[in-house]
Order: structure tokens, then C-alpha cells, then sequence
């Protein structure tokens, strides 16, 4: 099984940004976990602040792997463009968030993904992740 784990726009940041919400870890040493963790799965990781390379990341393996989770930061409430990059793949898409977007700012309550992904996982810190690999198994 061949993943890929999308992160959007200061998700590079995990570990100094805002700890009190997005926890003291960096994404590079949590992805060395998970890569430990599901040995069995080939997972490769991606992520970019410019929503075009979002878009061509997920026209480049949107075709030819198992599954994609896709953090997708705050494109996730503005991209119209994010989501019809996804309704136009055909491999499954699950949207992801470590915080509970819906105890947030009421703009972070809309998602533009939601509706184009298999599922939607958050609030669970960076075990959504682990949830959105598990989904594909």
C-alpha cells in the first residue's frame, strides 16, 4: 500500500507554532513514527504554503497510489481549486485537522474538502494522521 500524507500551508511551523494548539512536535519527527509504526505501508509525505503545488502534488500520484491524508491548513476553508483537484483524482482523499476546527473561529467551521474526501478526521492532535493512515486498512 502506497500513501501519501498532504500538509498545506505552516504546517512546515509544527513544534514552534502555537504549541497550546498544535503540540511541541515537529511534523519530520511524528512522520518518522508513523513511518515506524505502519512498516507495511510505503508512506510518503509532501507538504507545501503554495496551494498550486497542493494541486500538482495531488495530479501526480492522484492516480496511481492507495490513499492520500490531506491536512490542508487553512486552504481547507478558502480552495475551491484544492477540492476540484480532488474531485478530479480518482485515488481516495481523507481530510485531516489536529485541532477540533469547530471549536475554533467560525470561518475554520466550513471545509471546501470535506464534500470531495472519503472522511473527515480531527481534533485528536497529530493521532489524526495515524486515524487517516488507519482508514486506508
Amino acid at each position: 500500500m502506497k500513501l501519501l500524507i498532504l500538509n498545506g500551508p505552516n504546517l512546515n511551523l509544527l513544534g514552534k507554532r502555537e504549541p497550546e494548539i498544535y503540540g511541541s512536535e515537529t511534523f519530520e519527527d511524528y512522520f518518522r513514527k508513523l513511518q515506524l509504526k505502519y512498516k507495511n505501508v510505503e508512506l510518503d509525505y509532501f507538504q507545501s504554503n503554495s496551494e498550486g503545488a497542493i494541486i500538482d502534488k495531488l495530479h501526480e500520484v492522484g492516480f496511481s497510489y492507495d490513499g492520500i491524508v490531506i491536512n490542508a491548513g487553512a486552504y481547507t476553508h478558502t480552495s475551491v481549486a484544492i477540492a476540484d483537484a480532488i474531485s478530479g483524482i480518482t485515488t481516495p482523499v481523507v481530510e485531516v485537522h489536529i485541532s477540533n476546527v469547530h471549536q475554533r473561529e467560525t470561518f475554520r467551521h466550513h471545509s471546501f474538502l470535506s464534500p470531495v474526501c472519503k472522511g473527515v478526521i480531527l481534533g485528536f492532535g497529530l493521532k489524526s494522521y495515524d486515524l487517516g493512515v488507519e482508514s486506508f486498512l
